[in-house]
C-alpha cells in the first residue's frame, strides 16, 4: 500500500486510517471491515467477537499495575455514507477510497472520504496497537449500519460490555464534548402510479450543484433541498395545458440534504413549459443562500414519454409539497438548539413506482410520534404506501458525569484550552446504548471533520494529531 499521509504522528493512527479506507464498507455491507477489525484484534492475542450483524467487539486486557481501574469502552461505526460527484467513476462496493492529502487536509478524490467514522475506527485500533502505554481494560465496540438508522448497535449484545463509562468517537469537531443528542424515524412510501396510453412530448428537468450536507447537522442553515425545489417547481407548472409527470429521481440518502434531482415532464405545449420552468427556476435559485449559490437548473429535450395520469401527478406533487422539510422547531430551553426537524431525503421512480423516502428526528418523542402520524396520514391520503421504520432514542444530558469532567481535564491540560459541551441535532449511537445500559457514562468526541456525508467531506490533520494527544492525556488522568 501506497502510504498518502506522511510525518504525522503517531503514525499507527494515520496508518489505521489509511487501511481501513482501503476497505470498501458502504452500509449494509461491512463483512470485509468487519473480518479484518476481528483479525486484527485476534492476531494481538485479545478476546474478539463477530455477530451477525457484523457489529465487533475486543476486549483489550489493563497493562501491569492497572488492573483495577474501571474499564473504558471506545465505540465507533465501521460504514460510511457512499456518496460522489457527478462524472466520477467509481465503485463503493469494489473500490477503496482514493485519498488526497492537500496541505492542512485530507479528502477524497470526488466522493466522501469515510472519516465519518473512520477516524474513530482508527482511533480505537491505534489504542489497540499499543500505542497508550499505561491503561485499564479497553473495549471496543465496531457497530455496523449507522448511518441508516443504527441497525448494527440496535443487534448488539451488551451484555459483553463490562465498562460503565464509554467515548463514542463519532463527532465532528475537534473541542466540541457532545452529551445528548435526538431520536430519529425513516419514513417510506411508495405511490404505484399509472400511466396514460399515449405518449406526451417531453422535457428532462435538472436542479444540480446545491450544497447538501448532514440532515441533523446543518439542517439549521437553511441549505436548499433540491428535492423540495423540484416539487415546488412542478407545482408551479401544474396548471400548463397537459402537464404530467413521467418520472422524477433525485438525493443519495435520507440522512444527507439533496444536492440534485430530475424530472421528466410532458405537456401538450413543451416550448411553454420549458419557459414557465426557466422563469421560476431564475427566481427560485436567486433566493438561495450564499452557500447554495452554486446550484443549476437546465431544461433538456427529451422526446416523448408515457407519463402519469393527472391524478397521480397530483398526488405526487402533494407529497413533495406538503411533507415537512427543515426545521420544524427550536427548542424552547435552549433557543440555539434544533428540537424537531425533517429531511426529504430521496425519490425514485422504477417502472410505475415512486418511492420517497424522509428522515425525521427530535429530541422529543411525542414530536416523533407527531411525524410517524402526519407522515403516515399524508401517504393515504394520496393513495401511498407507507412504512415508518428504524426508530431510534434520544440520549439525555446527564447534569453530573465524571468521565465528562476527565476529559475536559485532559483536554486542557494537553492543549492548553478549554473544550465546549453541547448537544446535538443528530443520531448518536449513544441514544440506543443509553436505553440498553442506562448506567453508561458517555461522551462523544473526534477530531474536526468538516462536511460529512458528501464528497466534500475532510479530514482536518491537525486536529487529528491534538485530538491523539488529549486522548493520551485522558488515559494518563485516569
Amino acid at each position: 500500500m501506497e502510504r498518502k499521509i506522511i510525518g504525522r504522528k503517531p503514525d499507527a493512527l494515520f496508518l489505521n486510517f489509511e487501511r481501513i479506507s482501503a476497505i470498501p464498507r458502504p452500509s449494509y455491507h461491512e463483512e470485509r471491515i468487519a473480518a479484518f477489525l476481528e483479525n486484527f484484534a485476534k492476531e494481538r492475542g485479545f478476546f474478539a467477537v463477530r455477530d451477525q450483524a457484523n457489529n465487533v467487539f475486543v476486549r483489550m486486557p489493563a497493562t501491569p499495575g492497572c488492573e483495577k481501574i474501571p474499564p473504558v469502552l471506545l465505540q465507533a461505526h465501521t460504514d460510511m455514507v457512499c456518496e460522489k460527484n457527478a462524472g466520477v467513476e467509481h465503485d463503493f462496493m469494489a473500490d477503496g477510497i482514493d485519498l488526497v492529502v492537500d496541505g492542512n487536509f485530507l479528502h477524497a478524490n470526488g466522493t466522501t472520504l469515510g472519516a465519518d467514522d473512520g477516524i474513530g475506527v482508527a482511533v480505537a485500533m491505534t489504542v489497540l496497537s499499543g500505542e497508550i502505554p499505561r491503561h485499564p481494560v479497553v473495549e471496543c465496540l465496531f457497530t455496523s449500519s449507522e448511518e441508516v438508522g443504527l441497525g448494527g448497535v440496535c443487534e448488539f449484545d451488551f451484555s459483553l460490555v463490562t465498562a460503565r463509562r464509554m467515548l463514542n468517537i463519532d463527532n465532528n469537531e475537534l473541542g466540541l464534548v457532545t452529551c445528548g443528542s435526538c431520536g430519529g424515524l425513516r419514513t417510506d412510501m411508495t405511490l404505484r402510479g399509472k400511466r396514460e396510453d399515449d405518449l406526451r412530448p417531453a422535457l428532462k428537468l435538472s436542479f444540480s450543484g446545491f450544497a447538501g450536507g448532514h440532515s441533523g447537522e446543518n439542517i439549521h442553515e437553511g441549505r436548499a433541498n433540491a428535492i423540495r425545489a423540484m416539487g415546488l417547481l412542478l407545482k408551479s407548472l401544474s396548471d400548463l395545458p397537459g402537464f404530467r409527470i413521467a418520472s422524477l429521481d433525485g438525493g443519495g440518502k435520507t440522512n444527507a440534504i439533496p444536492r440534485a434531482c430530475q424530472a421528466i415532464v410532458g405537456a401538450d405545449d413543451p416550448d411553454a413549459l420549458a419557459d414557465a420552468a426557466e422563469a421560476f427556476a431564475k427566481d427560485y435559485l436567486s433566493g438561495l443562500l450564499p452557500i447554495d449559490r452554486g446550484a443549476t437548473f437546465a431544461v433538456e429535450s427529451f422526446g416523448d414519454a408515457f407519463c402519469f395520469t393527472k391524478e397521480d401527478t397530483a398526488r405526487l406533487l402533494s407529497i413533495l409539497t406538503e411533507s415537512k422539510t427543515g426545521v420544524i422547531a427550536m427548542s424552547r430551553a435552549k433557543p440555539d438548539f434544533v428540537e424537531w426537524s425533517q429531511n426529504l431525503g430521496v425519490v425514485t421512480t422504477e417502472d410505475d413506482d415512486v418511492a420517497i423516502l424522509l428522515s425525521s428526528r427530535s429530541s422529543v418523542e411525542s414530536q416523533l410520534d407527531a411525524s410517524e402520524e402526519e407522515l403516515t396520514a399524508l401517504a393515504k391520503k394520496n393513495g401511498a404506501a407507507v412504512k415508518c421504520h428504524n426508530r431510534y432514542t434520544g440520549w439525555e444530558f446527564a447534569p453530573v458525569s465524571d468521565l465528562r469532567d476527565r476529559y475536559l481535564a485532559a483536554y486542557r491540560h494537553a492543549l492548553g484550552k478549554e473544550a465546549r459541551v453541547n448537544i446535538i441535532h443528530a443520531g448518536l449511537e449513544c441514544g440506543e446504548i443509553f436505553g440498553k445500559v442506562p448506567d453508561m457514562d458517555m461522551i462523544s468526541i473526534s477530531p474536526s471533520v468538516h462536511d460529512l456525508h458528501s464528497p466534500d467531506e475532510r479530514l482536518d490533520l491537525d486536529s487529528a494529531e491534538a485530538f491523539w494527544k488529549t486522548i493520551e492525556r485522558f488515559f494518563e488522568e485516569l
